[in-house]
């Protein structure tokens, strides 16, 4: 994928404990990233043409624009004299705002719902204040301030969250808290033999990295989110990274957390394994802010590896790339990443391909012949895949080797490293492409599931059979794709893709609901989960009975009660 503009990442932190530094400008209030950074069909020849056969959009004419801030009806904060008094007394005015942008950045996360409401002015229930602990002390003093004024406290990370985890309810009439912890971001300390970091819950991804990589560590944890989320934000939502395949999802990286509750900072020990009844650090993980604020961690962290290398590869099809995925997985190959598109992803990717050079354009004439030609594949049903390796030089010889027999074995071939090194430079930049969309009137989301390989063929032609009916449903022009995602032993993640044109003056939310929820309904009917790594917040909760079932439910609301019995903590997220 491709982005007109290169981000500027944060300077590297340095070690130590309540160092200010300079830290990443907040996203835009409207849509993805930082302003002066979009997604552009310029430079890329084939995505105008495919945008018209696939969505009928003209994309030379954007039709829809955000709203312009001046322009915004934005509520004056409702803070108590004696909350603000509180809270400045305890962080310093400095660290307590009550400025409109503020407060608008910090009221939604960047889930398709949030973006078309924000677009279109509708703001919903905005925090009163956002308040920016530098300590864990800090932290303490705002949840009692909060309590004492029976005042709602939301956590906020980078605000990437697409799950509707960030809103205040609707008819909230106490004081909303936005507590950003984006001041919480250092590495504290380094086990080099447990090979344990003690790191600040508020660090964004790329300052995290360069902190350990500086000492020559890494965290490997890389959701498309990586520039703008949080190691807190992943915590509370149970994020998976691009190299989980290897790393571990965060679930698996996290050893330990504090985390300030109503009664106090919980506090779980980086011990390898224990039996002492049902794992505190699992109910932390995941719970999105509803049993308090996370504000470090202890995460397991690896030597950065002495090669690193992604590799393209293509399928004949996907009942064939499935398959060679599951073999993969169950190899002694142990790859860092396994990613693979279905066709329909595969010609959407080609399609966003930048102008070729001569050299480009005769070798994909050479690989399209000999592809038809001598290995009988289809183009219309080839299937692109990615394979990550990293290790010494000689482990990453013996892993290409293996990967190379394995996916030969399913008729598929290695297409070097070029397209690896184009997904590994632009993996950051998907999440680009719907704010691009919704400019031209076409609603763009995502939704994620994971099964035991045994259910994947059939969970995905249902969803995608699910998705193209609430299409016909509606009567309009839309599109559908996959990818797999994540590799275990005993299943995997697939990502699906849609988008739509809306009808002719009908409410395009109204419209993505049909398709979302077909979507959903799909995951669960066909025995998979309603989200493998967005986690719930309120986008997904309708589904999360289905799921985790209604004793599962009532486990939930007992604990969320009995740690929040005023229902200050974040309300109204994963269950009523």
């Amino acid at each position: 994928m491709s982005s007109p503009t290169q981000e500027v990442q944060a300077p590297p932190a340095m070690p130590g404990r309540g160092t200010e530094r300079r830290r990443p400008a907040p996203m835009k209030w409207w849509g993805w990233g930082h302003e002066g950074i979009a997604f552009s069909h310029d430079d890329k020849p084939g995505l105008r043409p495919f945008l018209e056969d696939a969505l009928g959009i003209d994309v030379g004419r954007p039709t829809r624009a955000p709203a312009a801030f001046d322009a915004l009806e934005i509520a004056a904060p409702e803070l108590p004299a004696s909350l603000r008094a509180a809270l400045e007394a305890a962080l310093g005015a400095q660290h307590v705002s009550t400025d409109a942008l503020d407060r608008v950045v910090h009221g939604r996360g960047k889930s398709l719902r949030d973006l078309v409401r924000h677009r279109r002015g509708d703001l919903g229930r905005l925090p009163d204040v956002v308040v920016r602990p530098g300590a864990e002390a800090d932290v303490e003093a705002i949840m009692r301030a909060a309590l004492d004024a029976d005042a709602v406290v939301i956590p906020f990370g980078g605000g990437t969250n697409i799950s509707g985890s960030l809103e205040a309810p609707e008819h909230e009439t106490r004081p909303v808290i936005s507590v950003d912890l984006g001041r919480l971001d250092q590495v504290l300390s380094i086990d080099a033999a447990s090979r344990l970091a003690v790191v600040q819950a508020g660090v964004f991804g790329p300052p995290l990295e360069a902190q350990l990589n500086e000492r020559g560590w890494t965290l490997g944890h890389f959701p498309d989110s990586f520039s703008h989320s949080t190691l807190g934000g992943w915590i509370a939502t149970r994020s998976s990274g691009m190299q989980s395949d290897k790393y571990g999802d965060v679930a698996d990286l996290t050893r330990a957390v504090r985390v300030v509750t109503p009664n106090g900072v919980l506090v779980t020990r980086p011990v390898p394994s224990t039996s002492t009844g049902p794992s505190v650090r699992e109910m932390v993980l995941g719970s999105e802010g509803r049993l308090g604020v996370i504000t470090e961690a202890t995460v397991q962290v690896h030597r950065l590896p002495e090669r690193r290398t992604i590799l393209g590869y293509l399928l004949p099809d996907w009942p064939r790339a499935l398959a060679a995925m599951q073999a993969l997985a169950v190899s002694e190959a142990t790859p860092s990443v396994t990613r693979v598109s279905d066709a329909y992803e595969t010609r959407f990717s080609l399609a966003t391909k930048k102008t070729p050079t001569l050299l480009d354009r005769v070798t994909s004439r050479a690989l399209a012949t000999y592809l038809e030609r001598r290995r009988g594949f289809d183009r219309a049903a080839m299937c692109l895949a990615f394979v990550g390796f990293e290790g010494s030089e000689a482990h990453v010889r013996a892993q290409r080797r293996l990967v190379g027999r394995i996916v030969a074995r399913h008729g598929g071939l290695c297409v070097g490293a070029s397209p690896g090194a184009l997904y590994d430079q632009k993996k950051f930049d998907t999440p680009y492409i719907r704010d691009y969309l919704l400019d031209r009137g076409a609603p763009a989301d995502v939704s994620e599931t994971a099964a035991p390989w045994s259910a994947l063929p059939g969970l995905y032609d249902t969803v995608m059979g699910a998705t193209r009916g609430a299409f016909a449903e509606l009567g309009v022009q839309g599109y559908v794709m996959c990818h797999l995602s994540h590799s275990y032993h005993a299943g995997a993640c697939l990502y699906f893709t849609f988008a739509f044109r809306p009808s002719p003056g009908a409410d395009a939310l109204a419209q993505y609901d049909v398709v979302k929820s077909a979507v959903q309904q799909a995951f669960v009917d066909g025995g998979a989960t309603l989200s493998h790594h967005h986690g719930v917040g309120t986008e997904h909760a309708r589904w999360l009975a289905q799921d985790i079932s209604e004793p599962g439910v009532a486990m939930l609301r007992a604990l969320f009660g009995g740690v929040d019995p005023g229902a200050n903590l974040n309300p109204g997220k994963i269950v009523d």
